[in-house]
């Protein structure tokens, strides 16, 4: 599939994965409203697969499944839980809220996380702002942002005093999500930082202005903000835990997560303590979910005993169209809407702005 290919099927979040039966649904999908999911519906009741034989004589491979099959049994979940999310509108919070997607362990899904739920949350209509602080710019190839060299980006605004309003561009995607990209220079940000005077405070700053312009340009208020941290404890997570109020913690349903997880509310607790008192971890989403083993499901259940009004409902399964879509340069919510992780991440979404 090409990039262009793909993009024709970027269908809105909400309407495709609210649908009980989106994966019937054809690929291109209009903009969504009342009379639309009506029609939708209609089409899908007309194409609803049949017990009997097709006309051309044919068996449909769904016809051999009844309610006792596995397969049947986890369509029918997911269905349900479509039905849940169909014309669910989420509600926008009093004041901005400022999250930090921060795990010092590698690879449990801080970037793909910080991509999806924000692409879930603007497409339900809220503003959403994604700030890269990650070197290597994930987020910002994932959001379709250019972030090569000569590109303005927050390591500008971190080093250079650079205005965050000057720095970030819509995703080409989704409308109400802006992103600050990250580039390579932020490599070398963490020394140059140590020198410079309130140096934990600058991302706080740049932000607090960013809103203030926003307001006196009349813009609407951004709704969330989060920021993609590297993984490491240094300073750019630094100032992301001083410039947020509350910290996202994705967890790999494995050991080693278990492991850092002690280590990172220790570094949280100092923030706490010496910088930011009002920061607090609000959320914790387990993700890389692989429901056929014991391990992951004794991991889950250890995380929900020991943080049990933190963790999410939701839980993230591991799933191939999560990591296929940042090669087309989107997140899951555009490049396969009615996957199974797309699905868990617009639930995951749902239960963080209805918090």
């Amino acid at each position: 599939m090409t990039s262009s290919e793909a993009s024709t099927q970027r269908i809105p979040p909400f309407v495709s994965l609210g649908s009980a039966r989106a994966l019937f649904v054809p690929s291109a999908v209009s903009p969504y409203t009342s009379n639309h999911l009506k029609s939708v519906s209609e089409g899908i009741a007309s194409s609803t697969v049949s017990r009997e034989t097709s006309k051309s004589g044919k068996v449909n491979v769904l016809d051999s499944l009844d309610d006792s099959s596995p397969i049947a049994r986890e369509l029918a979940h997911e269905n349900r839980r479509r039905e849940r999310l169909l014309g669910r509108e989420l509600p926008k919070p009093e004041k901005t809220r400022i999250f930090t997607v921060s795990n010092q362990k590698g690879g449990v899904g801080k970037t793909t996380t910080t991509v999806n739920i924000a692409a879930a949350l603007a497409a339900a209509g809220l503003n959403v702002l994604v700030i890269d602080i990650d070197p290597q710019g994930n987020a910002s190839t994932a959001l379709g942002i250019e972030h090569h060299a000569d590109v303005d980006s927050i390591y500008d605004v971190l080093i250079n005093d650079m205005p965050l309003e000057d720095v970030v561009a819509p995703c080409p995607d989704i409308s109400n999500l802006i992103c600050a990209p990250a580039t390579i220079h932020l490599a070398g940000a963490e020394i140059e930082l140590v020198s410079l005077v309130a140096r934990e405070q600058r991302l706080r700053r740049a932000i607090d202005v960013y809103s203030k312009t926003r307001e006196k340009n009349g813009e609407e208020r951004l709704d969330f903000i989060f920021i993609d941290c590297p993984p490491s404890l240094g300073l750019l997570t630094v100032n992301a835990f001083c410039a947020a109020g509350e910290v996202l913690i994705p967890i790999q349903c494995e050991y080693y997560a278990l492991e850092g997880l002690s280590q990172l509310l220790k570094n949280i607790e100092m923030i706490q303590k010496h910088l930011n008192a009002d920061l607090v971890v609000s959320t914790i989403l387990l993700t890389m979910y692989d429901g056929r083993t014991n391990l992951a499901a004794q991991v889950a259940a250890e995380v929900r005993l020991h943080f049990p009004d933190q963790v999410l409902g939701a839980v993230v399964p591991r799933s191939v169209r999560i990591s296929e879509a940042p090669s087309y340069q989107q997140t899951v919510m555009t490049y396969d809407p009615s996957s199974s992780g797309a699905l868990s991440y617009l639930e995951a979404a749902a239960e963080i702005a209805e918090r």
